[in-house]
């Protein structure tokens, strides 16, 4: 079964909705037979790669809130995180950019690194005192290199803008198309949407729903249906 998750790196529900799906997933009797995609979206994805401001000033600029309802805002996404064993600086965040992020984040794909770094990614973001928006690609390849991946490669990658940038695009463009507005945005098997950070009750009874309700294979026959295989016991001799 594959569980398709689209995220993005500056929505905090994110973070704390992946340590949610992540403790129903390792409960789940079939956790060994389930392939986890991390797929791209962009919350911002119109701003300046240097149009980088602080959490606060975004969220009453944007939402047009007071300050201290930004601030109670996060407080709140503090007391949430920290239920799931997470840190979370309630101030002094920044916000900007994730379009390289997400580059990254399909390179790691295909070195089988993907939910490492977007721990990593999400850790820093969330948890650090060091900008991941302010210190320029060596921030993001010091990361990348945290989640077991080359750096030299994770630095080829950022100094290349087309390295990847399809792969995001095309994610996004299928959120839109499944119709997802918002993130995070779980996909099960393509059968089953799960939308925002549930509690990990309710992805554990998506899990079992899901892999409950799998089309069994139709083998479609033809002749006499009883054409010559080849098994683990070997290949069947023809018969003159």
């Amino acid at each position: 079964m594959r569980v398709e998750i689209w995220s993005d790196i500056a929505c905090p529900w994110c973070y704390v909705g992946k340590a949610r799906f992540d403790k129903a997933l390792a409960d789940f009797p079939h956790r060994d037979q389930v392939e986890v995609v991390h797929r791209s979206f962009e919350l911002d994805p119109h701003r300046a790669k240097d149009d980088i401001q602080p959490v606060l000033t975004m969220l009453t600029e944007k939402y047009g809130m007071s300050e201290a309802q930004a601030q109670a805002g996060e407080e709140n996404l503090g007391r949430q995180a920290a239920a799931e064993g997470l840190a979370y600086r309630t101030r002094g965040r920044d916000h900007g950019n994730t379009f390289d992020m997400h580059r990254l984040l399909h390179l790691a794909k295909e070195h089988g690194r993907q939910s490492e770094l977007l721990d990593a990614l999400y850790r820093a973001n969330f948890a650090e005192e060091r900008s991941v928006f302010a210190e320029g690609h060596e921030r993001l390849v010091e990361l990348a290199a945290s989640a077991g991946l080359d750096a030299d490669e994770a630095r080829k990658v950022l100094a290349d803008p087309d390295a990847y940038a399809e792969e995001v695009r095309a994610d996004e463009r299928e959120a839109a198309q499944l119709g997802a507005t918002g993130v995070p945005f779980f996909v099960l098997d393509r059968t089953y949407g799960v939308s925002g950070a549930q509690p990990a009750e309710v992805f554990a009874q998506a899990l079992t729903q899901a892999w409950g309700e799998r089309s069994p294979l139709t083998l479609l026959q033809s002749g006499d249906g009883d054409a010559d295989t080849c098994g683990p016991d070997g290949c069947a001799v023809p018969r003159s």
